[in-house]
């Protein structure tokens, strides 16, 4: 008789597979540990110890991009092989994965088609070699389209075989303006949702970052009205690719992220950048994934707490962490609490 357990005679509880593991790009997840152990009866029994009770099936990477789109590949590179042997399904990264530049001058000329990417490219080959899906924020230039033109803020959704699906990719709605940050003036805004669409772990509607302020949007996809074209086909998962300023990241991030999986009975899953990436600009960091009751079942490392110069605490760039995607337990939220909306009053989402 094979039992996973505590320790002796204490069986497995939900509230162990929701735990976490945390890892380093350099760790790896721990094997099935087995003992044999005496029962009452004389017989034996195999305990596996506790982390061997966990699924890793999401991974949440975190890194701090720079100008450099080699240097940026070659972190995400590493979190994908962390995230295959961690036995993880899928790999959410950040936002603008590919680059953070120190201008929007610099930006624009940094962007490429995701079609020729090296970046995306080099994405699609990890994630053959490894087996793992990947969930990624990138800039998008139009083919053919002149460098002084906007460009698009898009989340990518690469498959464990390295392809990726048009009908799969989201651009980001909402633009960030606040102080000295103006995306608008490089950034284009998306004109559509993208449908949820299926994943190893679960249906994934794609928002980006500033997207997160606006209930509006995850409602639409985790909960949809009657004459949705996915009604029948709920997001079960919402992502927000960020990277949050250290001032808004302190003020309102985690707080965000409760709120809309709240709200949307969904798991949310924020894979932030962290740390400084150039002279101007820094990231919060703290990658959260909160489950439908608005739990955080998962927070890696950010910036140190009081340094205006946005360091990062150490082993913030480059973590990854694992979680359990409990389907289960979404649909039994769902079922017990169901949020019945008066379009009759107001407007369907």
């Amino acid at each position: 008789m094979l039992r996973l357990s505590d320790g002796p005679d204490r069986p497995v509880t939900k509230k162990h597979r929701q735990r976490h593991i945390l890892l380093s790009s350099r760790q790896t997840r721990p094997h099935l540990k087995v003992s044999k152990s005496h029962t009452r009866s004389g017989g034996f029994v195999l305990l596996a110890i506790r982390e061997a009770i966990i699924m890793a099936i999401a991974a949440i990477g975190q890194i701090c991009s720079t100008a450099s789109i080699k240097g940026n590949l070659e972190q995400c590179v590493k979190l994908v092989a962390s995230a295959a042997r961690g036995q993880a399904k899928v790999l959410f990264l950040p936002e603008a994965s590919d680059y953070i530049a120190p201008d929007g001058q610099t930006s624009l000329q940094l962007a490429e088609p995701q079609s020729t990417s090296p970046f995306v490219k080099g994405l699609q080959e990890a994630a053959r070699e490894h087996s793992v899906a990947i969930h990624v924020g990138v800039h998008h230039r139009e083919e053919g389209q002149d460098q002084s033109k906007r460009i698009l803020n898009r989340a990518l959704y690469i498959t464990a075989n390295g392809d990726i699906n048009d009908a799969t990719t989201y651009d980001k709605l909402h633009v960030f303006d606040y102080g000295s940050l103006k995306e608008s003036a490089t950034v284009q805004p998306g004109t559509s949702l993208t449908a949820p669409f299926d994943s190893p772990i679960g249906r994934i509607g794609s928002l980006i970052c500033f997207d997160l302020r606006f209930p509006e949007a995850g409602l639409a996809l985790a909960q949809p009205g009657p004459h949705s074209a996915w009604k029948n086909k709920p997001a079960q998962i919402i992502t927000y690719p960020s990277a949050f300023t250290l001032r808004t990241g302190a003020a309102h991030w985690e707080t965000l992220l409760r709120a809309r999986a709240i709200e949307t009975q969904s798991y949310v899953i924020a894979a932030a950048q962290v740390g400084r990436h150039n002279e101007k600009r820094a990231s919060w960091g703290r990658s959260i994934v909160a489950d439908p009751w608005g739990n955080v079942v998962l927070k890696l490392k950010g910036v140190k707490e009081g340094e205006p110069q946005g360091t990062a605490e150490d082993g913030a760039e480059g973590e990854i962490g694992f979680v359990d995607i409990d389907l289960e337990h979404l649909e039994k939220v769902r079922r017990e609490m169901p949020l019945q909306r008066r379009i009759d009053v107001y407007p369907e989402l």
